[in-house]
């Protein structure tokens, strides 16, 4: 199974239905179901953030765990237009990194799923041992 490492609170954003889009300074040719695994490294800079902390429930409690699934449904180059569309949702735009030459991975269908004990990698990496009851 292919599964992506994102930084809490980010990853538990997704697993709450509140993040869709995945930000990265990298493109990713691959479309399918995809893990989300909250990697052991938190993101910092969250004070600096207080509209962000309002929208988190719980942080740390993932780290280390695959959260849930989803679906990558599209990689999209963010452009001007692209990132103004994304403004008018403001939820969405505050959870992300929204710059021109970025891209949005598009994430659908999330389901959460029983957390499972993984070691973070970077990139998209493979996890073999998921149990087909998730």
């Amino acid at each position: 199974m292919k599964v992506l490492s994102i930084k809490e609170p980010f990853a538990s954003l997704i697993k709450d239905n509140i993040k869709h889009i995945e930000t990265r300074s990298w493109k990713t040719n691959y479309r399918g179901e995809l893990y989300i695994h909250a990697s052991l490294t938190n993101y910092k800079k969250l004070n600096a953030r207080l509209e962000l902390m309002n929208l988190v429930k719980k942080i740390d409690t993932n780290c280390g765990y695959i959260i849930c699934k989803c679906i990558l449904k599209d990689c999209i180059y963010m452009d001007e237009e692209f990132i103004k569309h994304i403004k008018s949702n403001h939820e969405e735009y505050i959870c992300g990194e929204y710059s021109i030459g970025r891209y949005a991975w598009v994430l659908d269908n999330i389901k959460v799923i029983t957390p499972i004990k993984a070691k973070g990698k970077l990139g998209i990496w493979n996890y073999d041992n998921i149990s087909n009851n998730n």
